[in-house]
């Protein structure tokens, strides 16, 4: 049977206003489309390249780089296939939603791949000073949700500890949905007391308790054609969830004092650090009203299970608290910082990078200018730190943030050695024996 007409799968996809590109099993770029070479393309030819050398940089598919492969996995299942990658362009690496689907020819067999590519404006995989900032495993995980919700109008429920950055994903999420031109209004539910909270979510009329001087619009009616996002939605008051849940079911509500139904247009986003279930065993948390909040589920990973972006994350933080100057952080610095458990996470670190800014007059942030339970061990009264089972687990954790911190500088470093030293805050004679150490030394001219 005859493949299908190259020519008529090229004019097809260069029709198309989103990136696309057509490559054969063999991952080879047949065609790329105007969209794709004005958002991905760089300054050598793209047809006849392979998407792996073109997308990252390897010199091997995905599957073998350490991603996973779309078009391996649409090989074995037949069927279209969808993921998160991170992909080079001009402007550096940026999240990329991937949808790759097989082209058959007669006989059934797949000769040819369509590849649909999605920028995701809301993460960064370098350092950047705004969005989501992250390129280890479980940030990757946890944003795979987050570009599969985001498009939709679906009731998210965001969980997390303390400082995991519950309200900014929250954000993200609206940034990337439909009513992205429309206002994002978030409630911090610990903070209001049950007598206020129904006046708050919903407003209330004139007159409809004492001190109620004015008609006042809720957050409800504030977020009209866009999002209302409730943090910390365990601490809403039993006697109120009901009404929240009236609002999810029909969409209707009414101000205090007013007996005139109202009707909502808004898409609801959920956070919490609390275990609902267990909320709703014990009684303190309406069990449908749970079932209603968690339609779709989103877990924020911990920072001590994401250390491989402190680095990044570092960057990027300090550009924010201290954007005037143009700081780095030694290497010692970045050690201190990557052995931390941070049971505060990113709010955490944030802190301790306000204030290491603030400690530092010069150009790059030392361990001195880290808060003191960073940078000293637990000591026995003798003086000589008392070595433990968990130094040797800590100092193994500690060497492999060193290695992927290394690798990915020297992935993403286009100058001399010598410059990635000094970004770096070491000698280059210390950046060769680490280098050395992992077989990089090949990798970066002098």
């Amino acid at each position: 049977m005859p493949l299908p007409q190259l020519p008529e799968l090229v004019s097809f996809i260069e029709s198309l206003p989103e990136p696309h590109i057509l490559c054969d099993r063999h991952y080879r770029i047949l065609a790329a489309n105007a969209a794709y070479r004005m958002s991905f393309g760089d300054q050598q030819p793209i047809v006849g390249r392979t998407c792996f050398d073109v997308s990252h940089h390897f010199s091997a598919p995905c599957d073998r780089s350490g991603e996973t492969c779309p078009l391996k996995r649409s090989l074995g299942s037949g069927q279209r296939e969808r993921m998160l990658h991170l992909h080079h362009t001009p402007q550096g690496e940026a999240y990329v939603n991937i949808e790759l689907s097989p082209v058959r020819d007669g006989d059934g067999q797949i000769v040819y791949f369509v590849e649909k590519m999605e920028p995701v404006a809301v993460a960064r995989g370098l350092s950047h000073a705004q969005g989501l900032v992250g390129r280890a495993p479980a940030f990757k995980r946890m944003l795979e949700l987050v570009a599969r919700v985001a498009p939709s109008d679906a009731t998210a429920l965001l969980l997390g500890e303390s400082g995991t950055g519950k309200e900014l994903l929250a954000k993200a999420i609206h940034d990337a949905s439909r009513r992205a031109g429309q206002p994002f209004v978030a409630v911090d539910c610990s903070g209001l007391p049950e007598t206020l909270f129904e006046s708050e979510i919903f407003g209330h009329e004139r007159g409809a308790f004492t001190g109620a001087s004015a008609r006042r619009i809720g957050l409800v009616e504030a977020a009209g054609g866009g999002t209302l996002f409730l943090d910390e939605v365990g601490d809403i008051p039993l006697g109120m969830q009901v009404k929240l849940l009236r609002l999810l079911e029909t969409g209707a509500y009414r101000r205090v004092g007013s007996v005139e139904p109202r009707q909502a247009n808004i898409r609801l986003i959920s956070a919490t650090h609390r275990d609902l279930r267990a909320m709703v065993e014990a009684g303190s948390f309406r069990q449908d009203l749970y079932f209603r909040l968690n339609t779709f589920p989103v877990a924020l990973p911990p920072l001590r299970d994401r250390r491989a972006d402190i680095p990044l994350l570092a960057a990027s933080l300090l550009s924010r608290v201290a954007p005037e100057r143009k700081l780095a952080i030694a290497g010692e610095s970045l050690n201190l910082l990557g052995r931390h458990d941070y049971p505060g996470n990113v709010r955490e670190l944030r802190n301790i990078l306000e204030r290491a800014s603030l400690m530092c007059d010069g150009e790059t942030i030392r361990p001195e200018h880290l808060p003191e339970e960073l940078r000293l061990a637990v000591r026995p009264a003798g003086g000589a730190a008392r070595p433990t089972a968990y130094d040797g687990v800590r100092r193994g954790r500690l060497a492999q943030v060193e290695r992927e911190t290394l690798e990915q500088m020297v992935a993403q470093h286009r100058g001399s050695r010598k410059t990635l030293a000094a970004a770096l805050g070491i000698g280059e004679r210390t950046l060769y024996r680490k280098l050395r150490q992992l077989g990089l030394t090949e990798t970066l001219p002098r």
